[in-house]
């Protein structure tokens, strides 16, 4: 079991940058490969970036790339996710999730294992 926990949410104007953590216990961190995930009132949940465990390996949506960037220190047991140049459609609630394939990228929700309780983003206009 790999308990995972968000943090770094908040409200920014359109333009700012927001850095999200996630802290994982439980398990080898180092095991997993990890995702990050959005949800928007009223909408799906939406695949956002991903990194292998080794970080040799990343993915993102078109919607942020050269915006997001997606990063992890496993001496710390903990992925990242930098966000620049935020824009009012980047408020959501934000998700960590774990995959127990971990030399594998992922964009659907279903091929991950744990997920963490999300932290609000909100960026105003």
């Amino acid at each position: 079991q790999v308990q995972l926990v968000e943090s770094g949410g908040g409200l920014v104007q359109a333009g700012g940058s927001l850095r999200l953590s996630c802290a994982a216990s439980g398990r080898t961190f180092s095991n997993y490969a990890m995702g990050w995930f959005r949800q928007a009132p009223g909408k799906e949940r939406e695949f956002v970036a991903a990194i292998t465990w080794s970080a040799s390996s990343t993915y993102y949506v078109d919607s942020v790339k050269g915006r997001f960037t997606i990063s992890r220190d496993n001496a710390k047991n903990t992925v990242y996710l930098q966000m620049n140049s935020l824009k009012p459609e980047d408020t959501a609630v934000y998700y960590c999730a774990a995959r127990r394939l971990k030399s594998n990228i992922a964009a659907m929700d279903r091929e991950y294992d744990y997920w963490g309780q999300g932290t609000q983003v909100t960026v105003s206009s």
